[in-house]
């Protein structure tokens, strides 16, 4: 047993711990959260997430622009390249031509204006040349003849006679465009003379390095192919080329036009920069093309290699942005974004973690306030508690011996004083039962019954505490209760009664004239035939929808759902759901009282809230009963509202929802209620003459509760007339009405006519037997009673507000029935049962207070008890020493030095103990008197709010009863202890 509770020990801890951690985690994470240094730190990494960004963005960027630059620079030097290589071709084939058509045809077939004009029609396939020439090698020895036969002198490159040499390369042909170099020796530049050495040793395309190109100031290259004058062998050596190397032929290459018409093709080359070199001597590179002073200021540059053809020379292209790269907008605005979202999600964790913790602390201090607040309800329902004990105590005592005094011999005066005093003293009570159930229903402790009761006989009863005041106001109070509705719901009868008490009270306070009205039918039912009488009233389809005063009582009234017009639909036949397992109703109070002010509406449910200062003073009453009626219903599953117009009426409903009975706990119940609904006048026929349909009904509801079929006519010349009917029908064993019930309204209204036709209907009287004449009326003169005696009316006149019991009294009266059940058996007399049950039974009355002995003990007398008195807990346990001869103890809860749970507890060990000797074969003194020893123990208390039932069960006692206690209540508290158990008897096999 230690092992399991260590264990179950360790599983609570280790569950505990859990949310602690949890809750320590959450408590570090939001303390950091709301830490400025933790901000200002996040803003420095947001930051430096931002930059990262933006220069990841940036290198992008400025990728992407360097391989764009890439792209431009390697396609601008390879059009170059191309463009290069297709001349040099050209050169070589002209170089070619030249050998064949100069050299192999004799006589030579060119000359110089025959190459001019070929050169001339040719230039367009050598656009990057701006123009060639040939230069024939003549030797030293050679020259003078030469000059004979050309007709002028080599001169050198500045146009002087050309010294003596070697050998000379004067220019014999030459296009037009570079006439001007004809006669010039090539051999005289140092560039040229180079350029054809190379081209002769080579066999190939030579290039010069740049210079600035005669009768111009660009800069340019010279290419130079040499010419054969025969075919060289397979694998010539350097000497074989240069002896038979016959000229040179050459072109000129101004780079500088050839970039710039090349530049020119291409869109966009303003955006870069580019530069040409000759890379011959890497340490000293020669500019072809462009500024060398801009490729410094290139903030991106890229070079590509040149092949011209010419392996000695190497070329690159160096190709550069002159603007620095733009402001990457896109990078920028990124970082920037992200740089704002962070601080966003900052800032937001900051305040959203400040906010918390300031939730947290208004929690907290909620908390506080909470228990403070539930520290103050304690304190209240103390209070109330100890409020309601300290009045109850007394007035227990003061009802309870207004009771005995009412049962003494008083004379009229005296008993009308005692009377008037206890209807103050149970006004009272009832204020003080609203305050309390105000105090539980705000405290969440008021909990509803769910037994079966009968709920007609519960309206039968609220019409009962009522009917004497309407009668004297003249105010027509009735109640109807659908057939649809069942006979037994289970719910709690006693919240219901209160409901209903309550609007049926404030009906009858506030209506001076016309009728108060009680309607139960079922929600569905009721609300299905208002909305369809509502759209035809806005349809314009029905003359109904004008306010008929066809009601109950003939007065206007604040909503008309209780007029005929409505009324007659609301009996109709309607499916029931059956299958359900709830009963949801609606409940109408309607009155044609003084009404409610518009502006008071909205205040109506408010607590202690009066429609008008003067009301209360007028009137009476504290304003809490809408209250908790309100709440009541809501507890009971529906919702009230109202209807109501100043000085017309006012109509309150409201939905509730109660369970289905059982068919055997309806048996039971309809069993307790046989003798106040007799069944002897099962079969009787009834005509109902009433000239208003609605109060018809009403009577008829009553009467078909008894089991009279009645058929409602409008006059009493239409009854006589239904009369005749059924006397014609008479040979067709077709059974003539027992009664005929007379409103008085119709009575009077047609006494003349009436009377006369009663007169003539009794002097031409017939072998049947003439039905008996009731009136009914909600007040009668003397007179009028006298007249109506005259006139053939039973003696005994049906007062209103009719009940089904006392239609039954009275119809025992009228018609002379015994009193006898259906089976033959007497009605027991009710006092003389209860004497039964009591008549020699001890009884113990436990209480510190002398005036609730008295008044216990006074009561419990009236039943035959025989009563002892003590007035302490001790002084109970020393008459309670088994073996006693008690058969029954009322407790008082509240007592000094030993309360009644004390109390109670000691005398259950005493019983216990002695129980357990007789079981285990030890007889004891009260053996002999039973086999087990256990008085019922019944509390008396006035704290209705903590003395509740389970409190009273749980330290031993049997039931309780509250302060102030009525005879009927002690009588019901403790008479179920003595009553014998309920086998089937021969009347219930009979029934």
């Amino acid at each position: 047993m230690g092992e399991k509770r260590q264990g179950h020990h360790h599983t609570v801890s280790v569950t505990v711990n859990e949310p602690l951690s949890t809750k320590k985690k959450h408590s570090v994470i939001l303390n950091l959260a709301s830490d400025r240094r933790v901000l200002a730190i996040w803003i420095v990494i947001v930051f430096f997430v931002g930059k990262w960004i933006y220069d990841h963005l940036d290198d992008e960027q400025q990728m992407r622009r360097k391989e764009v630059l890439v792209g431009m620079c390697e396609q601008r030097a390879r059009m170059l390249q191309d463009q290069f290589i297709v001349s040099v071709n050209h050169v070589h084939a002209l170089a070619i031509l030249v050998s064949t058509f100069h050299y192999y045809k004799n006589p030579s077939a060119i000359d110089q204006e025959t190459f001019a004009g070929y050169t001339a029609r040719t230039a367009f396939e050598r656009p990057l040349l701006s123009g060639v020439a040939y230069a024939q090698r003549i030797l030293n020895s050679e020259r003078e003849e030469f000059e004979k036969r050309a007709g002028w002198t080599i001169r050198t490159m500045e146009k002087e006679p050309s010294p003596i040499r070697d050998e000379y390369a004067p220019v014999i042909f030459s296009q037009e465009t570079v006439s001007y170099i004809e006669s010039l020796d090539m051999m005289s530049g140092e560039e040229d003379r180079e350029n054809i050495l190379r081209a002769r040793a080579t066999g190939k395309a030579v290039l010069t390095s740049p210079f600035r190109l005669l009768n111009s100031h660009h800069l340019g290259v010279v290419l130079t192919f040499p010419v054969y004058n025969s075919k060289l062998p397979l694998n010539p050596t350097v000497q074989d080329r240069i002896d038979a190397t016959v000229g040179y032929l050459g072109g000129a290459f101004d780079v500088e036009s050839l970039v710039e018409n090349l530049l020119g093709q291409l869109s966009g080359n303003h955006e870069i920069t580019v530069n040409v070199y000759d890379t011959t001597n890497s340490s000293d590179p020669l500019i072809m093309y462009g500024q060398q002073s801009q490729e410094r200021h290139m903030s991106l540059k890229h070079v590509s290699k040149l092949d011209f053809g010419d392996p000695f020379r190497k070329h690159e292209m160096i190709c550069g942005y002159l603007h620095k790269a733009p402001t990457s907008w896109s990078a920028l605005t990124t970082s920037f974004f992200v740089f704002v979202i962070g601080i966003l999600v900052g800032y937001m964790s900051y305040g959203a973690a400040i906010h918390i913790k300031k939730v947290e602390d208004d929690f907290h201090a909620m908390e506080g306030l909470k228990v403070r607040a539930e520290a103050a309800d304690v304190a209240k329902s103390q209070f109330l508690a100890t409020v309601s004990h300290e009045i109850r105590t007394p007035m227990n005592g003061i009802l309870g011996m207004l009771q005995l005094l009412l049962d003494t011999e008083l004379s009229s005066t005296q008993k009308d004083y005692a009377q008037t005093a206890q209807a103050c003293g149970e006004a009272l009570i009832t204020l003080i039962n609203e305050v309390l159930d105000r105090a539980k229903i705000e405290a969440g402790k008021l909990e509803l019954e769910a037994v079966p009761f009968d709920l007609r006989s519960i309206l039968d009863d609220v019409l009962s505490l009522f009917s004497e005041k309407s009668r004297r106001k003249g105010v027509e109070l009735a109640v109807f209760v659908s057939d649809k509705v069942p006979e037994i719901v289970v719910g709690d009868p006693g919240r219901f009664r209160q409901v209903i008490t309550n609007l049926v009270g404030n009906s009858v306070k506030f209506t001076d004239q016309g009728h108060i009205f009680v309607q139960v039918h079922l929600a569905a039912q009721a609300k299905t035939i208002i909305d369809a009488k509502s759209e035809s009233c806005l349809n314009g389809e029905s003359q109904s929808c004008i306010r008929q005063f066809n009601n109950l009582s003939g007065k206007q009234a604040a909503d008309d759902r209780s007029s005929w017009e409505t009324f007659k639909h609301l009996d109709e036949e309607f499916v029931n759901d059956n299958a359900s397992q709830s009963v949801n109703l609606m409940v109408c109070v309607e009155d044609t009282g003084i009404g409610i002010p518009k502006h008071a509406q909205e205040r109506v449910f408010t607590p202690f809230m009066q429609a008008d200062s003067s009301t209360s003073r007028n009137y009476g009453g504290t304003g809490i009963g809408l209250s908790i009626s309100q709440c009541l219903v809501g507890l009971m599953g529906g919702q009230m509202d109202f209807i109501s117009l100043p000085q017309i009426g006012s109509t309150f409903w409201f939905t509730v929802e109660f369970g289905r009975c059982e068919k055997s706990a309806v048996m039971n119940v309809k069993k307790s209620l046989l003798d106040d609904l007799p069944t002897t006048y099962n079969g009787l026929k009834a005509v109902v003459v009433d000239g208003k349909p609605v109060r018809a009904a009403v009577t008829r509801f009553h009467l078909k509760r008894l089991g009279i079929q009645a058929e409602a006519v409008s006059s009493i010349r239409t009854a006589v007339a239904v009369f005749a009917k059924y006397s014609s029908l008479i040979t067709k064993n077709e059974k003539l009405p027992d009664i005929v019930f007379v409103e008085k309204d119709s009575w009077i209204s047609s006494e003349e006519d009436g009377s006369m036709q009663l007169s003539n209907w009794r002097q031409n009287g017939h072998s049947y037997r003439l039905p008996k004449l009731i009136l009914l009326a909600t007040n009668i003169t003397a007179a009028e009673s006298e007249k109506a005696k005259a006139a053939g009316f039973a003696d005994t006149v049906f007062m209103k507000p009719l009940r089904a019991s006392m239609v039954a009294a009275c119809l025992q009266q009228v018609l002379g029935i015994d009193q006898k059940n259906q089976h033959g058996r007497d009605v027991p007399n009710r006092s003389t049962g209860k004497c039964g049950l009591l008549c020699g039974k001890k009884m113990l009355v436990v209480d510190d207070n002398i005036v609730n002995r008295r008044v216990a003990a006074g009561a419990l007398k009236k039943f035959g008890a025989d009563v002892q008195c003590v007035e302490s807990g001790q002084e109970a346990l020393k008459w309670l020493q088994i073996p006693h001869d008690f058969s029954a103890c009322f407790m008082d809860i509240q007592m000094p030095e030993m309360d009644g749970f004390e109390a109670t507890r000691l005398i259950r060990e005493m019983e216990t103990k002695e129980n357990t000797q007789i079981n285990g074969g030890c007889m004891g003194i009260g053996a002999t008197r039973k086999s087990e020893w256990h008085i019922p123990i019944l509390a008396m208390t006035a704290d209705v709010i903590h003395a509740a039932l389970d409190k009273c069960l749980k330290c031993g006692m049997d039931g309780y009863v509250s302060k102030p206690f009525q005879e009927k209540s002690l009588y019901q508290a403790v008479a179920k202890f003595f009553e014998p158990p309920s086998p089937v008897s021969n009347s219930d096999q009979v029934s």
